[in-house]
């Protein structure tokens, strides 16, 4: 599967792009015509123009969504047939993993080895996984009184409205789509702006795969246009959403403002490291460069505080420098790149404020400058800071880029306390070879995973999403289909 540099430059050059909206089992233009531009933020050029998507075609992809809905063509499959639908999907997506991965590389800057070794096999693992699940999920019959019948089923809820961000492209969008889409659901996805080719190209997958036309539509388009339309629309059933906690509240807001539509998010991290000295820190410091700088640090959980034992906090950071200059950014197509672009000069320009605000607040161990490479500016070297007060900004704030912060701690409750001390409550990681102290200390971290000897752990069979201000509703794992269902129960009295 791993091509040299000049092999995917002569894929990509090959690459057929999908640019349309695709609606009813069609590709189609924008009802206004209005198109935008995608850019490629390795090279700053133009990868095409795209149908820019706004409330009316929002509308259209949820009457399509609510006809096949209505009508059965999907929702009353049985979930064998559902099932094989997307094993067939899943298997097509195995066989074009070399253009997934370089649609999301060239659309958002990540290193296409990355796309092409996790994120692609990756969605159909996703996908497979969530078919083969759903006809083992059991109903269930009350325990009441004689010449009582009570029937507890699990139905799906109609029309999803399903908002997914750039980072991850395929796989979030697959994080949405395989559960919701198992479940019996139609499906209205709105891609990022910055992201839409391979939602594009995916709905096109599963067209050949035979999901019926309507029960997926995908409208590329702005949050302030397509995203609002969809979070406020009256007939969407349930949103769903990963992305800012800033965009997360306006969709709990719009659907207040209008049918009161479920809504389940995914929002921001700020995401610890806790290394104590009987750690394996080699281990610890691999695992550490890894949980902030892979994907350029635009990751949702990515470990972005990196909290060590007073005794071994500058042996750490020691450890953590020569990492950081093993990661350098480089061309995302060539394989010896150790990071990729970030996804456009805005978020660059976004991530380039949060490390001056720390040159300002803390101490600067290594990276911290932009770096021009193919002719673009939207690459930043791996950046360490070293004694940040707790309430600076690159402490509190995300920042979703390869920026890390170094804070020391003495005592198991100083550890928990700066740990918890955050406005968010994604994800945790935890090094420590006394499994007493494993054990106690995860218990006290607040957050919807905590890792232990590792980071970010994850798998299609444990749930992902987190507390407090990450949000709530879980993706992956059988827990996911409880945001794309309803228990209905029928009660039946005889005799």
């Amino acid at each position: 599967m791993m091509f040299t540099l000049p092999e995917w430059q002569a894929r990509a050059a090959a690459l057929r792009l999908r640019t349309q909206i695709w609606i009813d089992g069609k590709a189609q233009p924008a009802a206004s015509g209005a198109r935008f531009e995608s850019v490629n933020p390795g090279t700053g050029q133009i990868l095409a123009d795209i149908a820019k998507g706004g409330a009316e075609d929002i509308d259209r992809a949820v009457k399509s969504a609510r006809r096949a809905f209505d009508d059965g063509r999907w929702s009353r499959q049985t979930p064998a047939a559902r099932k094989e639908v997307l094993l067939r999907l899943a298997a097509l997506i195995r066989d074009h993993i070399p253009e997934l991965a370089l649609l999301d590389s060239l659309d958002m800057g990540k290193l296409v080895k990355d796309a092409a070794t996790i994120d692609a096999p990756g969605s159909a693992h996703f996908f497979q996984w969530h078919a083969e699940a759903i006809d083992k999920l059991y109903d269930e019959i009350a325990p009441t009184g004689a010449a009582d019948l009570a029937m507890i089923r699990r139905v799906p809820l109609g029309v999803v409205g399903a908002v997914v961000p750039w980072n991850f492209p395929l796989d979030m969008a697959t994080w949405k789509l395989a559960p919701a889409l198992a479940m019996g659901n139609s499906v209205v996805l709105k891609p990022a702006e910055q992201s839409p080719l391979s939602a594009l190209r995916l709905a096109e997958l599963a067209a050949e795969a035979g999901l019926p036309d309507g029960v997926l539509n995908v409208v590329p388009g702005f949050g302030q246009d397509a995203g609002q339309a969809l979070g406020r629309h009256p007939d969407v059933d349930c949103l769903v959403f990963t992305g800012s906690t800033t965009v997360g509240k306006l969709f709990q807001r719009y659907a207040g403002e209008s049918n009161m539509k479920q809504v389940w998010l995914e929002t921001g991290g700020k995401s610890p490291n806790l290394i104590f000295p009987d750690a394996d820190l080699d281990a610890a410091a691999d695992m550490a460069a890894f949980g902030i700088f892979f994907n350029q640090g635009e990751v949702c959980s990515a470990n972005s505080r990196l909290l060590v034992h007073r005794s071994i906090a500058e042996e750490m950071i020691d450890r953590m420098a020569a990492r950081a200059a093993a990661m350098q950014p480089g061309d995302p197509l060539d394989p010896a790149s150790a990071m990729g672009a970030m996804v456009d000069r805005a978020h660059t320009d976004t991530v380039m404020s949060y490390i001056a605000s720390g040159k300002q607040s803390a101490r600067l161990v290594c990276g911290g400058e932009r770096v021009t490479i193919n002719g673009s500016d939207a690459y930043i070297q791996p950046t360490i800071f070293a004694d940040a007060a707790p309430d600076a900004r690159i402490v509190r704030e995300e920042i979703f880029g390869p920026v890390l912060s170094i804070q020391t701690f003495a005592t198991e409750d100083e550890a928990i306390a700066l740990a918890n001390d955050s406005p968010f409550a994604l994800a945790a990681s935890l090094w420590t070879r006394d499994l007493g102290r494993a054990l106690s200390l995860s218990d006290r971290l607040f957050a919807g995973t905590v890792s232990v000897n590792t980071v970010d752990a994850l798998s299609a069979m444990t749930p992902f999403g987190g507390m407090k201000q990450s949000g709530f509703g879980r993706d992956l794992s059988l827990h996911s289909f409880d945001k794309y269902s309803a228990l209905k129960t029928t009660w039946i009295k005889y005799g």
